[in-house]
């Protein structure tokens, strides 16, 4: 299946691992780049930019494929260090970033002097154009159906995708909702050259985290979501536990991000995946949970997906036309 993104960053698939704090490490990564995809190591999982570097250069010794770096830049209480984790990430050879969050004006130069090809996240076609300016190599479209930050104007990837298509020069990947052939078969329809899956890799067997949330993951239905810091103006969408409800519950009494702040804890998240205790802490998760109903292997995923894509694509579509 080759389309402007696999041959841009080339891989044999148009299917990429998204970064995913405390999930995107080597082994994961790997594993995706070797199916044939491209895995995504998470820079901010290591507390260090030396440390970061150690592990990119510790997942590029696990692969021949390429394999992609994520540095996500967010507001935070204390200050973090980006610019060196650029210079960090450019040191290690790596010819591929994933940026989201805020604006990746900051780090840009370092990595355009590292000739490093830029995918930047967006959840909305203003800022899709502010990183086509910039000069980004692709952009990641998020649909309000996605993990994590869906962003604040709740738009779905079915009028997303085509509305990028529509405004923007440059490769599209589709993100938000993806999780087998139909939803691959469908992006590139709609305009995108690849899609980018989270929660359908955190129920794979590579996956780092405890058996119970990938079975979660395998029994949720697609209601199995919570939005919070909706009052915040800062919507994230994880997996609905008890914490979640309790968050939503504080925000209805105009409770503070202080006063959220202990149960909302990312380090509280890392505990869930470690002890598989679904409700110890907030751990995202997407819609697409509810057509999550298996735990393969990475390869396994990637090969059954697009297999079925291109039966989708064969049978389905060109049949039709052919009737």
């Amino acid at each position: 299946m080759q389309t402007k993104i696999t041959k841009l960053l080339g891989i044999k698939y148009p299917i990429i691992q998204g970064g995913m704090q405390w999930v995107g490490t080597p082994e994961l990564a790997s594993a995706v780049s070797n199916a044939g995809g491209l895995g995504i190591v998470t820079a901010l999982i290591s507390p260090t930019p030396e440390q970061a570097l150690k592990e990119i250069k510790r997942a590029l010794d696990m692969t021949d494929s390429p394999i992609g770096v994520n540095l996500t830049i967010l507001p935070t209480l204390k200050p973090v260090p980006y610019r060196e984790y650029a210079n960090a990430i450019a040191e290690s050879g790596v010819k591929i970033v994933e940026t989201a969050g805020k604006n990746p004006q900051e780090v840009m130069p370092v990595f355009k002097e590292a000739q490093i090809k830029v995918i930047h996240k967006c959840t909305s076609i203003q800022h899709a154009k502010k990183a086509q300016e910039l000069g980004c190599s692709a952009v990641s479209i998020d649909g309000f159906e996605c993990a994590g930050h869906p962003g604040e104007d709740d738009i779905p990837g079915l009028i997303l995708l085509p509305r990028a298509k529509d405004e923007l020069n440059l490769p599209i990947i589709a993100s938000g909702g993806f999780g087998d052939g139909r939803g691959l078969a469908a992006a590139l329809c709609l305009g995108a050259e690849a899609i980018n899956m989270g929660t359908r890799f955190l129920a794979t067997k590579e996956a780092p985290v405890h058996q119970n949330i990938k079975q979660a993951l395998v029994n949720a239905d697609e209601k199995q979501t919570k939005l919070i810091f909706r009052t915040l103006h800062n919507t994230a969408r994880i997996y609905k536990n008890k914490i979640a409800e309790q968050v939503v519950e504080m925000e209805k009494r105009n409770a503070s991000i202080d006063e959220l702040a202990p149960l909302v804890s990312g380090l509280r998240g890392k505990k869930v995946f470690e002890t598989g205790d679904l409700d110890y802490g907030v751990w995202t998760a997407g819609m697409v949970a509810g057509i999550i109903r298996d735990i393969p292997s990475v390869a396994e995923l990637v090969t059954r997906i697009v297999e079925e894509a291109k039966d989708i694509i064969k049978e389905r579509l060109i049949g039709i036309i052919n009737d």
